[in-house]
This record gives structure tokens, C-alpha cells and sequence, in this order.
């Protein structure tokens, strides 16, 4: 297999001249210069998928928005990562998934340490824009040591591709379409009795919300620590 030769690419953030190497993208080369982005489906580490579109960018010359954490950088682009349309966007992007699911923070396990909630005032977002749609999943706490809560999901993905990627159980995967896809167990099987399971809690680590939590723990406890996974794979080398 020929591998790809990584050059350094030359572009502007913002009007402010930076660089980066052919592989990186737009958000990465963005972080290194201390340019904020906002994300939520997106860990170091771990690969990107661009699904929750929180950090959508304009680039000059494109119509469309675009998000950062999958584009890959190119010479002499020019990236917009603030404007009206963009902020407006997000907001937007943000109230439909305070809409889909119960996300009633003052009631939550994951209250003062999730990452929907963070974006909130970051973004001004004081109300949903948008229509409640009330969905309802069953309650997942089979587990011995987990609770699985559909209700709060905003399906970033973030646990199936820690399982995938840094466990290798592939216990995690997504069914149904629209505001019906949810996360399953192995063949949408209660949690304790997933056969892949190894019960190591790296999806409860990265998920966002309050959707995957441990049991008989503190408010102080539930804190989760995301940045394990990034500081395993660096000591894995990878």
C-alpha cells in the first residue's frame, strides 16, 4: 500500500493566516491555533462522523455550510467559523435536539456536566425554536453497573465508535430512522444480556448527556471523565 505523502497546506481561519498538514482537518488546525469551534459529537481520538453539524463553517466559494471536524484542509482556503448565518444555524441545529428527546435538565443524572447543556449559554440559546416532539424510549438499566436512557440520547455516536474503535467489542449500533433511531445492544437485546459487552464503561465515559450513566453514584461521582479515552490512545501510540 503507497502511502500518501502529508504536505503542509497554507490557509486563512477567520483572516488570520495558519498551517497545517494535508491531513488534517479544518477543526483540528482550528484548535491548534486556539480557535474555538463548538462540537458535541466529536472526541479526540476517536474518528469523525460530522453528524451532530454543531461545528458547521463557511468556507468562500461554497454555499453550503460545512462541517469543520470532517473537512479536510486545502491550500489557500479562506474559513469563516463565526458569522450571523452560522451562529443562527447552530442555534437552530441546537433546539432541534433539546426538541427530539426529554432533556429536562433540573431532573437529570448528568445536571452541571453535560455537554447539550454547556451549549445552551454559549450559544444564547434561552428556549427551543422549535416544537416538542416528546419522544419515548424505554429505560435500559438491566446492567449491573449501567443505566442506558434513550430519552436523553442525541445520537452522536460517540459510544458506538469508542466500542468499536478502542474496546473492539462492536456491542453498540443504531437502528430505526428519525426521531425513532435509537441505540441498541448487539441485536437490540437488553443491556445484560449483550454477549459483546465487556462492561469496560468507555461509553459511558464519552457520552455527552445523561444518556449513558453508571449506577448508585453521587452527583460529585457522575462527573465524567471524556479525556481518559484520548490520554489511552496516546499511551497506545496511536
Amino acid at each position: 500500500m503507497i502511502k500518501q505523502k502529508v504536505r503542509v497546506k497554507t490557509f486563512k481561519i477567520n483572516g488570520i493566516d495558519v498551517t497545517g498538514q494535508s491531513n488534517q482537518t479544518v477543526l483540528e488546525v482550528a484548535r491548534d491555533n486556539n480557535i474555538e469551534i463548538p462540537t458535541l459529537c466529536y472526541l479526540e481520538g476517536l474518528s469523525c462522523v460530522g453528524s451532530c453539524r454543531m461545528c458547521i463553517v463557511e468556507v468562500k466559494g461554497s454555499d453550503t455550510l460545512i462541517p469543520s471536524c470532517t473537512a479536510k484542509i486545502k491550500e489557500g482556503m479562506e474559513v469563516t467559523t463565526s458569522s450571523p448565518r452560522i451562529e443562527a444555524n447552530r442555534k437552530m441545529i441546537l433546539s432541534m435536539l433539546f426538541s427530539e428527546r426529554t432533556h429536562t435538565c433540573s431532573v437529570c443524572v448528568s445536571n452541571g456536566d453535560c455537554e447539550l447543556q454547556d451549549k445552551a449559554p454559549e450559544l444564547g440559546l434561552e428556549h427551543s425554536h422549535v416544537p416538542y416532539l416528546n419522544t419515548r424510549f424505554e429505560v435500559d438499566a438491566s446492567h449491573k453497573n449501567f443505566v442506558h436512557d434513550p430519552n436523553r440520547c442525541i445520537l452522536c455516536s460517540r459510544c458506538i465508535r469508542v466500542c468499536d474503535e478502542v474496546e473492539g467489542a462492536h456491542a453498540l449500533d443504531m437502528v430505526d430512522r428519525g426521531i425513532h433511531t435509537k441505540i441498541i445492544h448487539d441485536m437490540d437485546e437488553p443491556w445484560s444480556e449483550s454477549l459483546s459487552c465487556t462492561s469496560c464503561g468507555k461509553c459511558v465515559y464519552v457520552c455527552p448527556t445523561g444518556a449513558l450513566y453508571e449506577k448508585d453514584i453521587t452527583l460529585d461521582e457522575a462527573i465524567k471523565k471524556r479525556e481518559i479515552i484520548t490520554q489511552l490512545l496516546k499511551r497506545r501510540g496511536k
